[in-house]
């Protein structure tokens, strides 16, 4: 691919306003459109971010033969069949996480992908920050020895009301596991490219059917990941990685960190520091091309077995909790909003 890859986006919420603004510095990629149900929230949207084109249905920005790839930021309750007509449509897609809401929708996905031998990737934008990259650098090249255990916590408290917020939303799949967890999940399993053989799980569902906190200690042979994703408090949201050797403090926000220290039991220290290009969702778009550009299917780093693996282990915790989202059997009766 030697042109422009031109970009469609997929419900202009807030968090599509910071993957448009990775484009400030994108010069292999372009914003072509953005469609939403709300027409003039597109084109507000549009004029925001300089993006010529809107359109007021999803199908319109889907099948237009200009558009290249397209980048879906609905509530991930909504992802499955959106991402399916993209996908159907020839589309590339950049799916914002959770990819769905649980895994076998999930291999569904990637089915329907290979099928149509169309690209897809779930946008978990973290595992491509510089940060993380030089952390897994440090973990690969012994700094810290044998890996012993991981901690982290993504915590805070919503402001809005219960029974409005998207995150307290059971209809919505809300919860603090699949909107917050899954970075402490996915970062896990980045860290050490193994499944956990035990979960154990302490989660706190609330008065709207969703959990409002995890706290659960993941088991791979030896090693202990525990973390912590809460709505009833703020957490040090921190990610340390402990080695035979030393730890690793990737400083809060992890998931968003530009930071991290290298700290030897020998005393010996390191920092690690580099801000973001853009807006920090340009590394994963600059995936999202070079994979184009190689004709690859799937991403190595984000690659599907990653986002299935990441689905089970949550359907493990969520299913143990008791916590049942509506009308996932059939996918018909999910449709887009935004």
């Amino acid at each position: 691919m030697n042109k422009k890859i031109k970009w469609g986006i997929i419900a202009p919420g807030r968090i599509a306003h910071r993957f448009a603004d990775a484009f400030k510095d994108m010069g292999d990629g372009e914003l072509y459109g953005v469609a939403s149900r709300d027409i003039d929230r597109a084109r507000e949207f549009a004029s925001t971010h300089t993006i010529p084109y809107v359109f007021d249905t999803y199908g319109a920005l889907i099948n237009n033969p200009d558009i290249d790839a397209i980048y879906i930021a609905s509530p991930h309750r909504y992802h499955f069949d959106t991402a399916k007509e993209c996908l159907d449509a020839g589309k590339a897609v950049l799916c914002e996480k959770p990819l769905t809401v649980t895994a076998k929708q999930s291999e569904a996905l990637f089915s329907i992908a290979r099928e149509n031998q169309a690209f897809l990737m779930e946008a978990l934008w973290s595992r491509f920050l510089p940060c993380w990259q030089q952390v897994k650098n440090w973990i690969n090249q012994g700094e810290i020895g044998d890996i012993q255990l991981l901690r982290s916590s993504f915590g805070f408290q919503p402001e809005n009301n219960k029974t409005n917020e998207r995150l307290y939303n059971l209809d919505l799949a809300g919860g603090s596991l699949l909107d917050t967890g899954i970075y402490n999940i996915a970062l896990s399993q980045f860290v050490l490219e193994q499944k956990p053989t035990h979960i154990h799980s302490s989660v706190i569902v609330g008065d709207t059917g969703v959990d409002e906190r995890c706290s659960v200690l993941m088991d791979y042979e030896g090693i202990t990941s525990q973390f912590t994703c809460s709505f009833l408090s703020k957490l040090d949201n921190e990610f340390h990685i402990t080695g035979s050797m030393g730890t690793i403090v990737v400083e809060g926000n992890f998931w968003e960190a530009t930071s991290a220290k290298l700290i030897l039991n020998n005393g010996h220290t390191e920092a690690f520091t580099q801000a973001y290009r853009s807006s920090g969702f340009e590394y994963q778009v600059d995936e999202v091309h070079q994979c184009l550009l190689e004709k690859r299917q799937f991403s190595e780093n984000m690659s599907p077995q990653a986002t299935i693996e990441n689905m089970k282990i949550m359907d493990e915790i969520l299913d143990k909790a008791g916590v049942n989202y509506p009308l996932l059997i059939d996918n018909k009766k999910i449709h887009p909003v935004n």
